[in-house]
């Protein structure tokens, strides 16, 4: 059985999509998880992540929001 922890929870204001992070502490030890649920209406995409891959796409993410604040200063 796996402990699972919220670590944050929003709704996007466009498309008004619920976004929930939690971590995924697995039974036994191991390696904890980053869970990413998106909630649309009744349907639910839900990805479970390691540290790597979660720091590569927040990398990503992040790189992107700098480029557009960016844009939006010139």
């Amino acid at each position: 059985m796996a402990h699972v922890s919220e670590l944050e929870k929003f709704r996007v204001p466009l498309g008004n999509q619920q976004i929930e992070l939690q971590q995924v502490d697995h039974a036994g030890g191991g390696m904890s998880l980053l869970r990413i649920r998106i909630r649309e209406g009744r349907r639910f995409t839900i990805f479970d992540i390691d540290p790597a891959t979660a720091r590569r796409w927040s990398d990503a993410m992040r790189h992107w929001a700098d480029a557009q604040e960016a844009k939006a200063v010139e």
